[in-house]
């Protein structure tokens, strides 16, 4: 591997680290039932993202996260009204929102020439040209998400839960994408769900080997990174 090739790497592997503080949220919400919550939470914030630049907010990137946090509490909100009203219906409702807030993001975008390229931008992300400020802001975002967890976990009500859930999914959604927000969250959860000792190791460890992986792929085979990262996330453990 040369230079050019590890400047490009190590700063969205970086974030790959960053990443991994989404594993308590991805196995809370196996427990909880909800595997659409983070794909609604992450496709609403991605309609603040869009509502941010029709408005030409593009140049003020500190609003535009103000919006996305907005719009990702907004979703918070919902699905925790899901939750307490229509618990024996509340998968099929949260993907429901999925599905809507994806379609009105698709009706808001349609008149826009570069519709094509901001849809891929908010579905699979930029991983690759991720920047220094983002990646200590993230960072910090991560980390004190971590630390509210740990402490306020066993006293977090419907909407608490959601509330971090969604300020979690809203620090990486425009860094890296919806699919790959949800597969961060969901596959090291998944693939070790069976597990009762260090858990929390093995998941780390599945989700920096498939960022890696994935990375390595996107460079020498010039594919898109999040969708590589994706892919190779789920074979990580095969």
């Amino acid at each position: 591997m040369n230079t050019f090739e590890l400047d490009i790497l190590l700063p969205p592997l970086s974030r790959s680290a960053g990443a991994r503080h989404a594993h308590p949220f991805g196995m809370r919400v196996l427990q909880r039932g909800v595997i659409f919550a983070d794909l609604a939470v992450a496709q609403i914030a991605g309609l603040g993202v869009i509502l941010a630049g029709l408005l030409d907010l593009g140049e003020r990137p500190l609003l535009v996260q103000a919006i996305a946090v907005a719009s990702a509490l907004g979703g918070a909100a919902l699905l925790t009204w899901i939750e307490r009203n229509m618990a024996e219906v509340k998968e099929a409702c949260i993907g429901l929102t999925f599905v809507l807030a994806a379609s009105l993001g698709i009706l808001l975008l349609s008149r826009d020439v570069h519709a094509g390229e901001h849809l891929q931008d908010l579905l699979v992300g930029q991983i690759l040209w991720v920047n220094d400020t983002q990646l200590i802001a993230t960072a910090l975002v991560s980390a004190t998400l971590l630390v509210l967890w740990r402490v306020l976990q066993l006293r977090l009500g419907h909407f608490g839960f959601y509330a971090l859930f969604a300020l979690a999914v809203t620090a990486s959604v425009q860094l890296v994408g919806i699919y790959l927000v949800f597969a961060s969250l969901i596959v090291p959860a998944l693939m070790t769900y069976r597990l009762t000792r260090q858990r929390y190791l093995y998941a780390f460890a599945i989700g920096i080997a498939g960022y890696a992986a994935g990375l390595l792929l996107s460079v020498w085979l010039d594919l898109p990174a999040g969708a590589a990262i994706v892919w190779a996330m789920m074979l990580a453990d095969c």
